[in-house]
């Protein structure tokens, strides 16, 4: 039988890298999913791709460092399909810079994509999650808010946060029986993920070397991190909540 079957997965940053295959795999599992983000083609493209499956999708723009877009977004969702039941808050943002190179500016994008967003979209759900009985919410959060490596001072107080915010909303709406967890990715080949070799004079070079940091030698997959949320949206995880999932490889095992 379907994981998700009858449950309805709103997913932000929907339309690429790991939001894509979030929501490619909870359809699959029987899900009705919602995708939200800033561009609309990525969107409608997943949602293209969902119903040539069979499934069925919803795409809506938001930005969520918006609190009016994010509202908007899950009341849209929630209109759609007449309920919501999943979160999974993967819109996120990364800046490559220490305190002293990071600019204002970029310090509030950080924090307000990362976390303040992630705030937004809950607070916004949770009313929704409460109808339907319950839910989970799946927070994409990093290995870096867990340790930190150098050049990532905002992201990785950004993604401290998210797991703080993790930890208190599982307490807060336990009661409830909705859930908050937190998966804690390494690099993930992504655009955003790739975006942290960048500024590298060597990308190609640097990609070897962080593949070669990680004990099963890969860098991982959008898949591998679906895979973990399918899991945590999933009833197969309905005794874990306020978690904080490494997902590295063995990264942080050193």
């Amino acid at each position: 039988m379907p994981r998700l079957s009858g449950k309805v997965a709103l997913i932000t940053g929907g339309g690429t890298g790991i939001g894509r295959a979030c929501a490619i795999l909870f359809a699959k599992e029987a899900a009705r999913v919602a995708v939200v983000g800033r561009r609309k083609p990525p969107l409608d493209a997943v949602v293209r791709e969902i119903e040539a499956a069979g499934g069925e999708a919803f795409a809506a723009t938001c930005d969520v460092a918006d609190r009016q877009s994010a509202e908007a977004a899950v009341a849209a969702a929630a209109k759609r399909f007449g309920r919501l039941d999943i979160l999974v808050n993967n819109a996120g943002a990364v800046v490559v810079a220490t305190v002293e190179q990071t600019s204002d500016e970029e310090w509030s994008r950080l924090l307000s994509v990362n976390l303040t967003g992630t705030f937004f979209i809950s607070r916004a759900a949770l009313p929704e999650l409460r109808k339907a009985g319950g839910g989970s919410i799946v927070n994409i959060g990093s290995i870096l808010g867990l340790v930190s490596r150098k050049q990532r001072a905002a992201y990785s107080a950004a993604k401290a946060g998210v797991l703080g915010l993790t930890r208190a909303m599982a307490l807060d709406h336990a009661h409830e029986n909705i859930r908050v967890n937190c998966i804690c990715p390494s690099i993930i080949e992504t655009e955003l993920g790739l975006q942290s070799m960048a500024k590298s004079p060597d990308p190609e070079s640097e990609r070897k070397h962080r593949a070669a940091e990680i004990p099963l030698e890969r860098l991982g997959k959008p898949e591998d991190v679906a895979q973990m949320a399918l899991f945590l949206a999933s009833n197969a995880s309905a005794w874990v909540t306020g978690a904080a999932l490494p997902l590295d490889g063995g990264l942080t095992a050193y």
